[in-house]
């Protein structure tokens, strides 16, 4: 199996204990060190081994975990084979197998190191045409997560007279200058500082395991991750179509709380959207029961078929650049995104609640007694859309976050009065069922 760490001064530690408890069941292990999240699914694709990736991704300081992967970079969650390593660890645990006795193998596994980064870096090259792109001056905040290790391998060698500016790119698990979570808008302030300082076309800003990626254009103002998921969604049915295949043989996936402009758009261009549940293994999921060649994520995890159908936001960085540097007229990043992001959005609002249930109902009841006719879905949290045409239109997403324990609303509407009264609204019924209020707005916001 494969084996990677972020720059969290307790991943080591973890990394080592890891890799000897794996050995003593007899497994090989691949070391491949320090990695972005993504670049461990590169390994676990390219050596077709299941992986283990040390991090906490945007998470503070202190905390630290695994995410693990079957070979190939599929998947391993709870519903998928992460329940099972519960209850057996459970079980060792109440045999007092602390150290996995049980399971220990005859003859144990061999372990060795492997650098992947310039295979990483060269892989990704491959699957976006990068000829011929203008001069482009890009700002990269690492937030000193792994973005600082792999930002330059990928996006300082794009060549084409493109510059990169790096900020912050030292590891440094402690998170001197900020905490890498691009969806905390306090977070993008230096990256946006810089932008403007720069004169730079663009920013880029990524999560502490560099599996997500951000954007801010040349007015550091933040690009919505749904605009991202539409413009990526467009160029990859432009290559399939490209490469023989009819649009409707092409599928695109999205989360719940993606802009109704992302299936709006996949649907324009003849292609057929697929709506799944927020996490990456739903997505993952749809991807490979539809053969999706794109899926997209509000929260700036995007996932393509040729990376083993794993998300990746230094690809989608890519994407970005490709279109905005390849373009046949010479265009800023605000007007390449405007087509894309039709919507005012809140952006993300986290609430902490003592009884989700119950709110969620207050809200549903709300909705019920002002719009009769309003379409209600219930597949991930609650879904609410106005059906009183174009000019009226908004939409909200209320669900329970998978990782934290708030309650995440989502607000777009066609129009910012409408959009401010919706998400207002829906607040106030919130902060009355609970005397907490909103823990932070976090998330791009449109308009």
């Amino acid at each position: 199996m494969v084996l990677g760490r972020d720059m969290r001064a307790s991943s080591p530690e973890l990394a080592e204990a890891f890799a000897g408890g794996v050995s003593a069941g007899g497994v090989d292990v691949l070391d491949i060190g320090e990695c972005a999240t993504d670049q461990l699914y590169f390994a676990s694709g390219k050596y077709r081994s299941p992986g283990a990736m040390v991090t906490a991704s945007h998470n503070p300081a202190s905390y630290n975990g695994i995410k693990l992967c079957r070979s190939d970079a599929v998947p391993l969650a709870l519903g998928s084979g992460l329940t099972e390593v519960r209850d057996l660890a459970q079980w060792l645990l109440d045999r007092g197998e602390v150290h996995g006795g049980a399971l220990a193998a005859s003859r144990p596994g061999a372990r060795r190191r492997q650098d992947t980064l310039p295979d990483y870096a060269a892989y990704l090259h491959s699957l976006v045409d990068l000829e011929n792109l203008r001069p482009l001056r890009i700002v990269v905040d690492a937030g000193n997560g792994m973005a600082g290790l792999t930002a330059p391998a990928v996006l300082g060698a794009i060549g084409s007279g493109c510059e990169m500016v790096g900020l912050h790119l030292t590891l440094d698990g402690s998170f001197p200058h900020h905490e890498a979570n691009p969806l905390d808008p306090s977070t993008l302030v230096d990256l946006q500082q810089a932008v403007l300082r720069e004169g730079a076309d663009l920013g880029l800003a990524f999560d502490g395991d560099a599996d997500r990626c951000f954007v801010v254009d040349e007015r550091a103002r933040p690009v919505t991750a749904s605009a991202v998921t539409a413009l990526v969604a467009a160029r990859e049915i432009d290559k399939e179509r490209a490469r023989g295949v009819p649009a409707t043989d092409i599928t695109i996936v999205h989360n719940a709380t993606c802009s109704r402009s992302v299936p709006q758009l996949v649907r324009r261009l003849g292609a057929r959207p697929v709506r799944t549940r927020v996490g990456h293994s739903y997505v993952k999921e749809a991807m490979a029961e539809h053969d999706a060649v794109f899926g997209g994520e509000h929260s700036g995890h995007y996932y393509f078929r040729d990376f083993w159908r794993a998300d990746t936001g230094m690809l989608a960085a890519l994407h970005v650049l490709a279109a905005l540097g390849g373009s046949a007229e010479p265009v800023t990043m605000s007007e390449l995104a405007r087509p894309f992001d039709p919507y005012v959005q809140s952006g993300e609002m986290n609430f902490t609640v003592a009884d989700v249930p119950d709110v969620i109902q207050r809200v549903r009841q709300w909705a019920e007694a002002a719009d009769p006719h309003v379409a209600i879905d219930t597949d991930d949290g609650l879904g609410l859309v106005s059906v009183a045409g174009q000019a009226g239109f908004w939409s909200l997403s209320l669900r329970a976050s998978n990782t934290e324990p708030l309650l995440r609303l989502n607000v777009e509407a066609a129009d910012a009065q409408t959009m401010d009264e919706i998400r207002d609204h829906v607040c106030s019924l919130i902060t009355a069922a609970e005397a907490g209020c909103p823990r932070a707005r976090s998330g791009p916001q449109a308009g």
